[in-house]
């Protein structure tokens, strides 16, 4: 019998959590957010942590395309295809949440999402930095 299992590192933890503050905040200050209950924002920040390790992980496999092309045409078409996924995992984002949570969440429209999930990556980035300064 073949088990799924899935490996959860200590920043994955602090991801989510930096993702269930910045999502609250989000929530408080901006009406066009909305999450009904911190277990729904909880829940949230998990689906979004594996949103963006997913678009993360493909925007690096096409970034990497696009530094190996070298023809114009292979340029043109790497970076077409980033733009694509980064616009495209934008409404990704809003239809998944949308979906899994029927309305009791919402994540405003393209521009709000946008923001947040810049607001996501600095956030985590900056958690990341200054963990990794103590150590």
């Amino acid at each position: 019998m073949s088990r799924f299992r899935v490996h959860l590192r200590p920043a994955d933890v602090v991801d989510v959590f930096v993702y269930v503050v910045v999502l609250n905040l989000a929530a408080e200050y901006l009406p066009q957010v909305i999450t009904e209950t911190f277990t729904l924002s909880l829940l949230t920040a998990v689906l979004l942590k594996l949103i963006l390790e997913v678009v993360v992980a493909l925007k690096d496999r096409v970034k990497g395309r696009l530094k190996a092309a070298t023809s114009l045409t292979g340029r043109i078409a790497s970076g077409i295809l980033l733009w694509a996924l980064l616009v495209g995992s934008k409404f990704a984002a809003l239809e998944a949440v949308s979906v899994a949570f029927q309305g009791q969440v919402q994540l405003g429209g393209f521009f709000a999402v946008t923001g947040l999930i810049l607001a996501l990556l600095i956030s985590r980035a900056g958690v990341r930095r200054l963990l990794r300064d103590l150590d």
